[in-house]
């Protein structure tokens, strides 16, 4: 009897053993875990948390990037020769007549840039919206306003010169140059007359490489920005009815009288 009795009080303390031995295990493992536990719980809330921006020391503007002020980068238009301020003024007037609802089309803008020679492709038409660049290509400039630079310019019927500023596309029409595009300018004083000068964007036989190759430059026209005749077609169709055309000019005297960027940097 008596040893039938220390055979099952060992087996009852065996038992006792194990399951502390189990109890303290698992408090183990538990203590061990709970700094992971700890990491991942904040790694959840590092990821999915938004920034908390300090009212004492806001970020600066810069740190909100406008999708479309970020096109001029991702499509590397600084490589393509267009100017950084070019494009600037153009986006600024563009925003502004966007905000005011004269735009029909506010995908496209089409920009000149006069700080380049006329050797230069120096028409850009940019899809804003889905960041291309639709068309990139020779433009004429009138033949009073130089020869291979653009650097005088009015605003006068028979001047023969270009006149610089935002304008806004009318409708395509069939005439003396072939198919071509109306041009509204908007900035009174420096290109509000180009409908009464029949100032047009039509293409023109004069503007193409073979004429840079002979003279160093393009022909010149009558103060309309020709183009290509066989991209004529394509450019008219892409910005009729209600784009914006930006023609820029790095001269002071345009800035000192623009009612666009005047509105703005005033504003």
């Amino acid at each position: 009897m008596r040893n039938r009795f220390l055979i099952k009080l060992k087996v009852a303390m065996k038992k006792t053993v194990k399951g502390i031995y189990l109890i303290i295990s698992s408090l183990v493992i538990s203590v061990l875990h709970l700094p992971f536990a700890f990491a991942k719980t904040g790694s959840a809330k590092m990821l999915f948390a938004r920034p908390a921006i300090s009212t004492a020391h806001p970020l600066p503007d810069s740190f909100f990037i406008s999708p479309l002020k970020s096109v001029y980068d991702s499509l590397q238009l600084d490589l393509a020769g267009l100017s950084r301020r070019a494009y600037d003024y153009a986006l600024q007037g563009y925003e502004k007549l966007v905000n005011q609802g004269k735009l029909v089309n506010q995908s496209v803008l089409a920009i000149v840039d006069f700080s380049q020679p006329s050797s230069q492709k120096r028409l850009y038409v940019l899809d804003i919206k889905n960041y291309k660049v639709l068309f990139n290509t020779l433009v004429a400039h009138g033949r009073n306003s130089g020869k291979e630079w653009a650097t005088y310019f009015s605003n006068k019927p028979s001047s023969y010169k270009s006149s610089p500023g935002f304008y806004i596309t009318g409708q395509a029409y069939s005439g003396s140059n072939g198919y071509s595009l109306r041009l509204d300018g908007i900035e009174d004083g420096i290109n509000d007359k180009a409908m009464k000068r029949a100032i047009v964007l039509h293409g023109a036989d004069y503007v193409n490489e073979s004429f840079i190759a002979t003279h160093g430059y393009i022909g010149r026209s009558e103060g309309c920005p020709a183009v290509p005749v066989r991209d004529a077609t394509n450019i008219i169709n892409t910005i009729r009815g209600g784009v914006c055309l930006y023609i820029y000019t790095p001269d002071q005297h345009y800035f000192s009288r623009s009612v666009i960027l005047g509105e703005i940097s005033r504003g």
